[in-house]
């Protein structure tokens, strides 16, 4: 689980309401977080694997968005690898974990895993949120042909620069002058606390207004193609805004309890004596949240496999490997036969279209197709009259 909070916990003189969550149930907490890490990770594997019986695709060209939402999948299990090896530490050498705790204690070894691990999840959790932003801006850039392949490389300048930035810059306003003097106010924690949030607040004001200008230029892109608006092109739309839909509905479910809780937590510091009764209420909360966070945190990187893919099923062939890989496709100008569930679908959905250009046409086909990528039912549709399979 991604928290501010495991941060906070590193230092020996943090504040009652981090105390409050990190030592309620922390053996069932650890395991709730390595059993949902697990299933996530093993889920998200078995997706991201080329499956028998499908089809290999055509891939004219790399896509950035394809690049994009892979990187958001290996944000998510190296995210989840963090969850699953702090968890493990806690839950098997707790002398070592009870170190933390102590003042002015000669062992540093406890304390830099504490903080170490926590700076893991919260990169890794962080680069996924800005990847995110970038699928947005990408698809957005795609429609109105802007984008690209050398748009890549500014994605990840501007992604895993701001991540580290954020998480450096946060931890070391929350750590100074020393670990030991940590949380001693709140303007050591709270710089902490938004430098954590603002990409994930980010994606939630950002992402949707992106995904409905995008969902506007597809409808305008696809009346344009012949000057009429035909079902199958309504239905094309519709598939593209229901894809948009899922990632940010499955964003909201596994992030929302984050932002609860800590409006919670953040209250409960404010209070003189939070274990009052009148506060006992938003302490239950606090503490039920906590748990949610557990469990759906780690589930974004499967439960985001499913919106970019759909399920692709439990058939994996094992013999991939002597295939093209999907990371070469993707750096590659053309592409050969690929049976990863690749993210792309370069398939046009008019069928006995009138001839136009093959230019206009082309780059119409690929914007297209790089919203609509994974959708079987499109993949149905989407078939044989473009000009880019013409001739295939």
């Amino acid at each position: 689980m991604a928290s501010p909070r495991l941060e906070t916990y590193c230092c020996p003189n943090r504040d009652a309401a981090t105390q409050l969550v990190m030592n309620f149930q922390p053996e069932v907490f650890c395991g709730v977080c390595i059993g949902s890490a697990s299933i996530s990770l093993l889920l998200t594997m078995l997706q991201l694997l080329p499956k028998k019986g499908q089809s290999p695709r055509k891939m004219p060209k790399a896509s950035s968005s394809s690049t994009i939402l892979l990187l958001i999948s290996i944000c998510d299990i190296l995210g989840g690898l963090g969850m699953i090896f702090r968890s493990s530490v806690w839950l098997g050498f707790p002398g070592f974990i009870a170190n933390i705790s102590v003042v002015n204690g000669t062992d540093v070894w406890p304390s830099a895993f504490c903080v170490g691990s926590a700076m893991w999840i919260q990169l890794l959790y962080s680069a996924g949120f800005w990847w995110l932003f970038c699928y947005a801006v990408d698809s957005y850039l795609v429609v109105r042909r802007s984008a690209g392949l050398s748009t890549i490389v500014l994605y990840h300048m501007m992604t895993w620069g701001l991540a580290v930035m954020l998480c450096v810059e946060g931890i070391a306003l929350l750590y100074y002058p020393s670990l030991s003097s940590c949380e001693n106010g709140l303007e050591h924690a709270i710089p902490h606390y938004i430098t954590t949030y603002a990409p994930l607040l980010l994606v939630l004001v950002a992402n949707p207004i992106l995904f409905r200008r995008t969902v506007s230029a597809v409808a305008s892109l696809l009346k344009g193609r012949q000057g009429i608006y035909t079902e199958n092109e309504r239905r094309l739309g519709t598939e593209i805004q229901m894809r948009f839909f899922k990632i940010m509905l499955v964003f909201v479910i596994c992030w929302s309890s984050n932002i609860i809780n800590e409006t919670l937590l953040f209250y409960l510091e404010m209070q003189p004596d939070i274990n009052e009764m009148p506060l006992k209420n938003i302490r239950s909360a606090a503490l039920i949240t906590w748990i949610i966070m557990g469990v759906l945190n780690p589930m974004q990187g499967f439960l985001f496999t499913l919106a970019f893919y759909g399920w692709t099923g439990w058939r994996v062939d094992l013999k991939w490997r002597k295939r093209e890989i999907p990371w070469e496709s993707m750096s590659s100008s053309t592409a050969g036969e690929n049976a990863y569930p690749s993210p792309v679908n370069y398939q046009s959905n008019i069928h006995d279209s009138k001839k136009i250009s093959t230019t206009d046409s082309q780059q119409t086909d690929e914007a297209i197709g790089m919203l609509s990528e994974g959708n079987t039912s499109s993949d149905e549709r989407l078939t044989r009259s473009s000009p880019i399979y013409q001739g295939w």
